[in-house]
């Protein structure tokens, strides 16, 4: 019997060994992947996520992962594991610390929306200080606070292996950002950090004059995630004074804050002279029409790098986004740019329906789509956007992931 086959067998007995009864979910995902004859040569992600089921599934609990990683222990062919949305707690976490100390293969490994605080934020990132093999790891929605964020930030001072860290939602505060800024002047591997939605009690902007300060000595982020910072102009100055001298990131998410069309003509001024910068996220801010056309002056005239810009709820009316529209006749650069969620009046549909007729604008490369009611083009909004696969990864083979440069899609390093 080949090595792959063994998998559900193994599980069936450490579920016998240790008196534990068989979670139904695990041992159908180990079936399935005991029939794929490419696992021991190309690697498998064991995809147990609770939520991305049309049948409800019994979700896994510490002590169905504590039978799990018994199993996968001698399994070098599993190199992903996705646990996201499930009941782990502090107690699932220090048996996955474990498997990370003796595990010398799993490359990525997925725990967002679980019930690990922090405890199991401190055992998980003490084990990243050895572990020299986990690329992505992904802690989004746990609970973890400001003092589980600092062991992370601690662990970035020493790991140079993990390229992938997604710390967003966990409820981290002022000294884990700071100490995160400073952990990354010295990681030089690092490519992504979502660090979005801390809890702040403070309107000063200090966590992004710390972030700026480090993207001026950084050359190894791709991609950074800001959203829900309460950012305001100083913050977007501070951030683009930095870019000047950054040569590296890509991806730059500034999402849900407080960017009015003052930082957006900062950033227009940026986007003239930045030569790296490919996506750039603005939703949910007020840039308003002053704002965009502020960034569409600059994509029309100077920028030739941007490839995906969003301004989905702006307050953008048509004056703006015609304007943008216009930028694209000329700017042959940008590919994907996202809109819904404005003001979209006639002159806008026939702007973007004329991109789209024209093919200067591909439909899965933006967020509406045009039809007609009694001769007048109106515009449908698309489920498109930056965050399309944030959350969730379609179960079906006819949806590219990146099909709408989902988020930590362009780094150049695999999912696993």
């Amino acid at each position: 019997m080949s090595v792959v086959a063994d998998l559900h067998l193994q599980y069936v007995q450490a579920c016998q060994n240790l008196r534990r009864p068989e979670n139904p979910f695990i041992a159908r995902v180990l079936q399935e992947a005991d029939k794929n004859d490419e696992i021991s040569t190309k690697g498998i992600t064991l995809k147990l996520a609770g939520n991305n089921h049309l049948v409800p599934v019994p979700r896994v609990t510490d002590g169905d992962l504590a039978v799990l990683v018994s199993v996968l222990g001698q399994a070098a062919f599993v190199t992903g594991l996705d646990l996201a949305y499930n009941l782990l707690t502090d107690a699932g976490a220090k048996t996955m610390a474990t498997f990370l100390q003796e595990n010398s293969t799993l490359q990525y490994l997925n725990l967002m929306f679980n019930d690990i605080g922090t405890s199991g934020a401190e055992l998980i990132a003490g084990a990243l200080h050895s572990n020299q093999s986990l690329v992505h790891l992904r802690m989004t929605g746990n609970r973890i606070g400001n003092q589980g964020g600092m062991f992370f930030a601690s662990m970035l001072k020493i790991n140079s292996a993990l390229k992938k860290l997604d710390l967003g939602d966990c409820d981290v505060g002022l000294r884990c950002l700071v100490a995160t800024a400073i952990a990354l002047t010295q990681n030089k591997s690092l490519k992504a950090i979502n660090l979005n939605r801390p809890l702040l009690s403070t309107q000063q902007e200090e966590t992004t004059v710390h972030i700026a300060q480090m993207l001026r000595s950084n050359s190894s982020l791709v991609e950074l995630h800001l959203g829900k910072h309460e950012m305001k102009t100083f913050g977007v100055e501070r951030l683009c004074d930095a870019l000047y001298e950054n040569s590296t990131l890509r991806y730059l998410d500034l999402s849900c804050n407080n960017i009015i069309c003052d930082g957006a003509k900062v950033l227009g001024e940026l986007l003239r002279k930045n030569q790296t910068l490919e996506i750039l996220d603005l939703d949910a801010n007020r840039i308003e029409d002053a704002g965009a056309i502020y960034l569409s002056e600059a994509l029309a005239t100077r920028n030739k790098t941007l490839k995906a810009l969003s301004i989905v709820s702006n307050n953008i009316t048509g004056k703006g986004l015609v304007a943008l529209a216009q930028a694209l006749h000329s700017n042959i650069t940008l590919s994907h740019i996202y809109i819904w969620g404005n003001k979209l009046d006639r002159s806008t549909c026939a702007a973007f329906s004329e991109l789209l007729t024209l093919e200067r604008l591909q439909p899965d490369c933006t967020d509406v789509a045009p039809y007609k009611v009694d001769g007048e083009i109106l515009l449908a909004e698309l489920s498109h956007g930056l965050a399309k696969h944030r959350y969730w990864s379609p179960r079906c083979a006819a949806v590219a992931p990146g099909a709408a440069n989902a988020s930590l899609e362009i780094v150049p390093v695999s999912e696993y």
